[in-house]
């Protein structure tokens, strides 16, 4: 199973960020069901590791708290980019979200890969690196005013591969103490249960 951790974005939020969309050669946007905030990307794990994962995660104890869309920009370089994404203000309770988060899923026995959590939101990939003027897009008068969003829960997806692009699955939502739900949410609807639940 294909997985990664993410917080999910509110339907406005994401129609928000498509108006950012320019008509740039070589870049490929993503669909709005493609748009979330990655907290951790575990990449392919054991089917038998799913409930010991949906434990250790259902562990965290972190309030919910507030993201703020800050800037765009691109990874690695304006010269010869690959990805477009927009920043989020600094804020502690994201990052300590994401540490429990990589601790949690280290406690598994699941290896991950050593990467500095960057906190962005994907927007678009470059096929061509390099071929483009990404400028308007970088130009921060275009941007429209995007309203904060509340986070309450953070979701275990499973990404399908398909020739039409990724399928993120929801398998597992976990709301955060003060949402007013239960320390574990039940399954997502239509996903699949883990073993021995």
């Amino acid at each position: 199973m294909r997985l990664f951790i993410a917080i999910e974005l509110p339907e406005e939020t994401k129609r928000m960020l498509l108006e950012l969309k320019r008509d740039i050669h070589s870049v490929r946007w993503l669909a709005p069901e493609q748009l979330h905030l990655t907290l951790l990307f575990l990449g392919e794990v054991e089917e038998g590791k799913l409930e010991q994962l949906c434990m250790a995660l259902s562990e965290i104890r972190v309030e919910p708290f507030t993201l703020e869309i800050a800037k765009s920009g691109c990874f690695p370089g304006s010269r010869a980019p690959k990805v477009l994404w927009v920043g989020l203000e600094s804020q502690p309770a994201l990052n300590l979200l994401a540490l429990n988060v990589t601790d949690a899923v280290s406690s598994t026995g699941i290896e991950l890969e050593k990467r500095r959590f960057t906190p962005h939101i994907t927007l678009a990939r470059v096929k061509q690196p390099g071929s483009c003027d990404i400028s308007c897009y970088l130009n921060p008068e275009i941007h429209a005013k995007i309203r904060p969003v509340n986070v309450t829960e953070f979701v275990l997806f499973q990404s399908l591969l398909t020739q039409q692009g990724a399928i993120h699955q929801p398998i597992r939502r976990f709301p955060l103490p003060a949402s007013g739900k239960g320390p574990l949410s039940t399954l997502a609807a239509g996903s699949k249960s883990p073993p021995g639940s």
